[in-house]
Formats: C-alpha cells, structure tokens, sequence
C-alpha cells in the first residue's frame, strides 16, 4: 500500500525536525523576531526542492514499475478499521506544523504561516494522492484526501482558537503476533512493523489540561489522551475465511500523558529533546474499552 511510503515521509520530516530542534544553541538557528528575506527564501527553496525531489523519487523508483491509467478514485475506506486515515491525518497536522515553525524561524507572519506552512502537509499528500490516481493498482483515496484536510484543519484551528497547540496528536506501539504470519505486509523487523503493522499502533489525542485553565494549580506538564487502535488484523478488508480465531475489532483508551514541553527545565539540550520526542506517547496507566464488548484496564500501557 502507497500509504507506507506516506509514513516514511512522516519519519523523513520528524528527522529534519529533530536536527530543527537539537540545535537551538546556535544563533542560526535562532527565531528571527522580524520578517528576515534571506530566510524565508531559502525555506521556500528547499521546501520545494524537497516536496518536488521526493515526489520526482516516487514516481521513478515506485510508480514507473506499475500500470499506469488515466486518473481515477478509489474507495478504501472500509480498510484497516480506518487505522491508516488516522494515520494520514497525523502525517498531514506535523508535515503542516514543521512547514509553521520554519516560516515563524523566518520571522514571517502568523496569517502566513497558516496559509503558506500549515498548509504544507496537506499540499504533498494530495500531489502523492494525484500520483496515485494515475496508478492502476491504487486510484486517488478521497478518504486520504479528507484524512489529509483534516489533520491540516486541526492544526489551523488550534492557532485560531488558541494561538497554539493545547491538543496534540501522539504515537505508540507494541509488537504484535500477526506480522509473522504476513511479514511482507506488516513487516520483517521492528521499524518495519512500527511503520506497517497496524495492530500495534495506537494514536492519540493529547490534551494539556493546564493549558484549558492557566490560572489554576494544575501541572503544567499533565495531559489527559484519548486513544484509538484496532486488532486482528491480517488483511485491510475483513475476509470470508477469515484463519484467526477471532474478528478483527476497535479499541478506544483513556490515559494520562507528559507534555514534555512544558517540564521545566534549564538545559536548553533537554527542551531541544523533549520537543523532538513530544509526539511519543508515554507510558501510562490506561483504560480500555473495545468493541467485542471488553473493559480493561492496563496498569502500563503504551
């Protein structure tokens, strides 16, 4: 499926963040208070170098190898328990919140670091999704598409709201069962499954609770997450004969999480690692309610 070379386009952009991030102590680096010319030139430049030199790499190295058609939609959106739109819309609200952050480094303008970077996420998933709607195999996705909207319109509207990002979107993992049994699918090694094997994925939406009430005693760094999962899965539609003993379901969470931006901390190394590593969810005591009926409770879960 396209959507796994989406996902490492995700990994790809929390890279450069984290090379963003990690080095806030040189002055570089540092926000320019106003618009500097010079800097949001150059993240134009090589924004488009990137979005344009990683499209022109799909088509040669994946597209090029498959039949091509003339454009058209697909409807994929029973698949997957629908664990691979959210994943789309995680791609599209950090892609979007990094092409924000290199705009405000540039100094320019909040109005056009929601138009011309929050946007940014959003704009390459759906050239990806044109690509794909050329492709025979695959089609255009209108719920890539929508998925895709959506993460982008979150982001936006958190900034209009609230000038900033009082819910963000997590990540976690566990290893599963069911790679081994189709490995080409849902990966051969750790990375791979963490990219492809839907079962052990979890995303999160991660709200700061003292942000709802700065005037309060709360913790600064204490998050309350809702999660959404699903398991039992082997292929992206549910098959007649179906070789697991039980069919594949949803899985909803409650849990409590770090906002690691917001620990305090002196070391500017720290602040530079928490905020690359902040869309990790953190291990937590977790409630679980599922659709086979089930209540759990996990004293850790991740």
């Amino acid at each position: 499926m396209i959507f796994q070379i989406k996902k490492h386009c995700l990994c790809l952009a929390l890279f450069f963040y984290s090379i963003i991030g990690l080095s806030q102590e040189s002055s570089f680096l540092k926000k320019s208070d106003t618009l500097n010319k010079q800097r949001r030139n150059a993240v134009i430049i090589t924004e488009s170098v990137l979005a344009g030199g990683a499209l022109l790499a799909l088509n040669e190295l994946w597209y090029k190898n498959h039949e091509r058609s003339n454009f058209h939609f697909t409807n994929d959106n029973a698949e997957w328990k629908q664990m691979d739109k959210i994943g789309h819309f995680m791609t599209s609200y950090y892609v979007g919140k990094i092409g924000m952050e290199v705009l405000d480094w540039a100094g320019v303008s909040k109005k056009n670091q929601l138009i011309y970077g929050a946007t940014y996420g959003f704009t390459f998933l759906t050239a990806v999704e044109i690509l794909d709607g050329f492709s025979k195999e695959w089609g255009a996705s209108t719920g890539d598409i929508l998925a895709n909207a959506t993460g982008t319109g979150f982001l936006i509207a958190q900034e209009l709201l609230w000038k900033e990002q009082r819910i963000t979107v997590k990540y976690s993992f566990n290893k599963t069962e069911f790679a081994k049994k189709r490995p080409n699918t849902l990966g051969k090694n750790y990375l791979q499954q963490a990219l492809k094997d839907y079962n052990g994925q979890t995303y999160w939406l991660s709200a700061n609770i003292w942000s709802f009430k700065k005037e309060s005693s709360f913790p600064k760094w204490l998050n309350v997450a809702f999660g959404y999962g699903a398991d039992g899965m082997l292929y992206g539609e549910t098959k007649p004969t179906n070789p697991l003993p039980q069919s594949p379901y949803r899985q909803f969470y409650l849990s409590l999480d770090l906002d690691l931006t917001k620990i305090n901390t002196k070391s500017k190394f720290l602040k530079s690692v928490f905020s690359v590593v902040n869309f990790i969810k953190i291990p937590a005591p977790t409630l679980e309610i599922n659709t086979k009926g089930q209540i759990k409770f996990h004293y850790l879960y991740f």
